[in-house]
């Protein structure tokens, strides 16, 4: 057995290693190994799939950190239609229900089975032979949006079947679940949306349906979203169920996390799950606004069928809501490391469904106008899915005499830079480049490896810059010294020296780099590219005019209007002004007249030793080349490094010119980058 052959099984054990480690924590709470275990069997797995890239499979624990993010979303057309309940929301409700129920089937009395109704987002998961291929969201019912590389982060769904007590793997199982994030998890999510003052999400359901269609994985990867999983369809080598409880306990032999569930004979049985529920529904470490009340019975299920788009055996019977009356004592504006202006109103604190109330976001400017709040009103508060508080209504019949409805700020209230909304008219943003609240993400963004690519300067040091006062602009980072930097905590002789050199040596860059460096709100790598080539002097920026802005390839009216704005901003121009002080000198585009790569193609894969990737994309689109992400009959070149995988067996298929790293640094420097 060779070297690779060894990687690859020693990656295969250590990938069902982890799973059943992330079962063991995440499904069943209960851990077998501790957090610094775990993280050395990861590392180990990580180590592998760098030094062979072919070996990080789909599957791998690694991968859920989220994959290249996609344009839009494809359409999955459920094998088997998915179904939405019908609701009731009283005893009566319940009672119409059973007695419809034993009529249809001609029975005195039906077993019911009753779980929890989460507040979530309904999903199809798709398994062959044991793997996960494909997820799906419900949509219309009939056709879903696929969501399966968004799905793949979530930590609590197995990749690979875990099957036990002998169960076979089916070669086929689609099972249908509810993916949501746990209150303690909602509540930090939140928590740190407030800090970066982003606006805060309304509900858990709203975060967990908006986190699962990111169009970039790596969103949804940061979101702590959990999943249940509560129907299966028939497939090959599922087996035929008598119950629904059967049903459950099957999918838990597979490894997959479902939900509580009580079985609750007749309709007293559901009234007593229903108290008991309604009861304990605070205690429960997730969000619920209901109880869902099924039929047991597999073959009764079959026989009653379905009406519409629900099915006549099952119902979900919701909570009430829980609200109260307070005081609106102020109305605030919170400014975030996004620049974003939330309105947050301030309460006389009161207690709603057992939590004191203190404060209630009123999520952005249309959101205040809609519902008219204002200092002094008097409010009905309601815990929108029993956490995030929520104002739902206005008294008028209390408004005070004096009332006047609240002024939203034209200005910063932290900087003093102009504040506008987004292109979707939603949030108001401040538009200062050296606003101190949005500082440290503006530093970190600064410093990062397609910007000026300052290597040392993480999130962790940003914020320690930012907080000792080391760093209030952007053109201080060029200011700093030895000693300042030796105060810092862990920073050695050593770090404080290659950190340094880092940014002297950032000072030589290109224009596309430092306008992307800017941080300017949409503004990202492609766009920064054409803004160079249409402004090859960034001070040609300060008078451009809106026209000249909205002439540059793909800079649309909303992108133009946002770019123009940052550089009538005073600030934001003294900002600039004072980096170019500091001695940063970006440097123009230059155009390739001649050379290998003039309108060519090239797709890059593999490990490279000599550069980074983001390195020879520049190279070669200096050269007058494009660098693609996927090979086709259209490449010119695939530039193979190390361990490359598919793209290279796919442009050996098609016959497209490969050229390993050193004919390709040689065609580099064969061809003059002016």
């Amino acid at each position: 057995m060779d070297d690779f052959q060894k990687a690859e099984a020693r990656a295969r054990e250590l990938r069902r290693e982890l799973a059943h480690h992330n079962y063991r924590y995440y499904v069943l709470d209960s851990p077998e190994i501790s957090d610094a275990q775990y993280d050395k069997l990861m590392r180990e797995l990580q180590a592998l799939e760098e030094k062979h890239p072919s070996l990080a499979t789909p599957d791998s624990p690694t991968q859920r950190v989220g994959g290249a993010a996609v344009d839009e979303f494809g359409e999955v057309v459920h094998r088997v239609p998915m179904l939405s309940l019908a609701n009731i929301f009283d005893d009566e409700g319940l009672v119409e229900f059973d007695e419809r129920i034993r009529k249809l089937l001609g029975i005195p009395n039906v077993t019911y089975v009753c779980e929890p109704k989460l507040d979530g987002l309904a999903i199809s998961l798709r398994y062959e032979k044991g793997v996960f291929v494909q997820g799906a969201t419900r949509g219309d019912g009939t056709t879903g949006e696929d969501v399966t590389a968004n799905l793949r982060t979530i930590r609590s769904l197995p990749m690979e079947l875990l099957p036990q007590d002998g169960v076979k793997v089916p070669g086929l199982l689609e099972v249908r679940g509810e993916v949501f994030i746990r209150k303690v998890d909602f509540q930090k999510l939140n928590e740190k949306r407030e800090e970066e003052g982003e606006p805060l999400f309304a509900n858990p359901r709203n975060a967990a349906a908006g986190s699962l269609r990111q169009l970039d994985p790596k969103m949804t990867a940061s979101r702590p979203l959990s999943i249940y999983l509560y129907e299966c369809v028939p497939g090959d080598g599922v087996p035929d169920f008598k119950s629904h409880i059967e049903k459950l306990e099957y999918l838990k032999t597979l490894g997959l996390p479902i939900n509580r569930y009580v079985r609750a004979e007749g309709i007293d049985g559901v009234r007593k799950a229903h108290d008991d529920s309604l009861k304990g529904r605070h205690e429960l470490p997730f969000e619920v606004d209901g109880m869902v009340v099924k039929v047991d019975d597999e073959d009764q299920r079959r026989r009653l069928g379905q009406v519409s788009k629900s099915p006549r055996w099952a119902v979900a019977y919701k909570f009430p809501p829980e609200e109260e009356s307070t005081l609106v004592e102020d109305i605030g504006i919170q400014v975030g490391r996004t620049g974003a202006l939330t309105p947050v109103a301030h309460l006389k604190p009161v207690k709603v469904g057992g939590v004191t109330v203190a404060r209630a976001t009123l999520h952005n400017e249309d959101e205040l106008r809609r519902k008219d709040v204002r200092r002094g009103d008097t409010v009905f508060v309601r815990r929108a899915g029993d956490v995030i508080p929520e104002i739902v209504s206005v008294v008028p019949s209390k408004r005070p005499a004096d009332s006047k409805p609240f002024e939203f700020p034209k200005h910063c209230p932290v900087c003093g830079a102009v504040a506008v909304k987004d292109e979707d008219g939603a949030i108001i943003r401040c538009t200062g480049a050296s606003c101190p609240a949005q500082l440290v993400e503006k530093i970190r963004h600064f410093a990062s490896r397609i910007a000026m690519d300052i290597e040392g300067l993480g999130d962790k040091l940003a914020a320690q810059l930012v907080a000792t006062g080391s760093v209030k602009t952007f053109a201080d980072l060029y200011a700093l010294t030895r000693e300042k930097l030796l105060t810092l905590e862990r920073m050695g002789d050593k770090s404080a020296d290659n950190l340094l050199a880092s940014i002297e040596g950032s000072k030589q860059t290109t224009q596309r780099r430092f306008l992307y460096a800017l941080g300017i709100r949409h503004v990202g790598d492609a766009t920064a590219k054409a803004l160079a080539e249409a402004f090859p002097d960034v001070k040609q920026l300060f008078t451009a005019s809106l026209e000249d802005i909205t002439r540059v390839k793909d800079v649309g009216p909303v992108m133009a209007q946002v770019i123009y704005s940052f550089f009538q901003e005073p600030q934001n121009r003294e900002a600039v002004q004072a980096l170019l002080e500091a001695g940063v000198k970006p440097e123009p585009p230059q155009v390739a007249t001649g050379g290998p790569f003039v309108g060519k193609t090239v797709v890059l894969t593999g490990a490279m030793t000599g550069m980074t990737r983001e390195q020879a994309k520049e190279e070669v689109e200096r050269r007058g080349g494009k660098v693609a992400g996927s090979v086709s009959r259209k490449t010119d070149f695939l530039v193979a490094g190390d361990d490359a995988g598919s793209k290279l067996k796919k442009a050996q298929e098609l016959g497209v010119r490969i050229l390993d790293e050193q004919a390709f640094l040689q065609l580099l420097q064969g061809n003059a980058r002016g």
